[in-house]
């Protein structure tokens, strides 16, 4: 496979007459999921006790941590090694409502299918969100009569992991909407002559919820919630998790990344000035990128350092953290000249 492969030059035109090549290029498949496989995540001892503790009580488990941590990822990991099905994710939004977390009501086009004389019956109206769809999973299928729509798949009783991903976009309102029924986990539906539906007990879903903590969440939601603020890794654990999830650095320890966890934690110093430091994610996409550029290099930072610029765009994502992490990077490569 050639690289690169975009030149911004047409070279790729036929006989270099400006007509686009009649051979597709050939582009790798994504990255991305190899490195975000749920069981290559690895959780450090404080996140550990913290799950284990939720899970014990039978309390959500609410996370904060910067951008990069790991914090969604954690109750993918969970599902995975539970041997449950791939989390239900619910992701908040400035407009979200409590009841969306369970349901959504398409009131419209009941009112549509009425005035044209099509079926209104309110089931068919109905869309189950995460946690909704938790609860009647909790349920044996023979309890749930007159609750799914049409083309709801129960496939049996089962516990479920719930993914509740950046509660703090929502209105101030919502973690207090929700107290009740996050704890009793169950929710009624007024379309359906207010029924409540409540999970079994044993089958009580598993609440992971995360914040960006940009806004404050209520004193009352966090006392429903067992609390975990997962720290940014140092060098030592940045290097167990690129082994984890990169095959190729495996041991944990190589010339390149030494190199790039040098650049990396420059750009991460206070002093760098950048508002949006790289995280986890970026470092991990720059390496599998430098592995691209280094050509058979063992270290392509060391023998031509200005790759660190080529590639910058997958570390810093704002123009003017651009312009302070070239200044920063240049420094770099200033020190690396013998």
């Amino acid at each position: 496979m050639d690289f690169p492969f975009y030149t911004g030059r047409g070279e790729n035109s036929v006989q270099g007459r400006g007509e686009r090549s009649k051979a597709p290029v050939q582009l790798p498949e994504s990255r991305r999921s190899k490195y975000q496989r749920p069981e290559d995540y690895l959780a450090d001892p404080g996140l550990v006790n913290a799950t284990n503790a939720a899970l014990l009580l039978g309390q959500p488990l609410l996370l904060t941590g910067e951008p990069g941590t790991g914090k969604t990822q954690l109750a993918y990991s969970l599902a995975w090694e539970l041997g449950f099905d791939e989390p239900l994710k619910f992701e908040t939004k400035s407009t979200s409502t409590a009841r969306d977390l369970f349901y959504t009501y398409d009131a419209l086009g009941r009112f549509q299918a009425k005035e044209s004389g099509s079926s209104a019956e309110p089931l068919y109206y109905l869309t189950y969100n995460a946690l909704g769809i938790a609860t009647l999973r909790a349920k044996e299928s023979s309890e749930c009569t007159g609750l799914l729509p049409p083309n709801f798949r129960h496939g049996g009783r089962r516990r479920s992991v719930v993914l509740i991903d950046e509660i703090d976009k929502a209105p101030r309102d919502f973690p207090n909407d929700i107290l009740n029924e996050i704890e009793g986990m169950y929710f009624r539906v007024p379309e359906l002559g207010n029924v409540e539906v409540k999970a079994d007990p044993e089958m009580q879903p598993i609440v992971v919820i995360t914040s960006n903590s940009e806004k404050d969440l209520p004193d009352a939601f966090l006392r429903r919630c067992v609390y975990y603020n997962i720290p940014f890794p140092d060098k030592e654990d940045l290097r167990r998790i690129v082994a984890s999830r990169l095959g190729e650095f495996a041991g944990g320890s190589s010339a390149l990344l030494e190199s790039a966890l040098e650049v990396f934690f420059e750009l991460r110093k206070s002093a760098s000035g950048l508002r949006k430091k790289p995280a986890t994610a970026e470092l991990l996409g720059w390496l599998i990128a430098l592995r691209e550029y280094a050509d058979g290099t063992p270290n392509p930072l060391a023998a031509q350092p200005t790759v660190a610029l080529d590639t910058l765009s997958i570390l810093v994502k704002t123009a003017e953290d651009q312009d302070k992490a070239t200044q920063v990077i240049r420094q770099w490569i200033n020190r690396q000249q013998p």
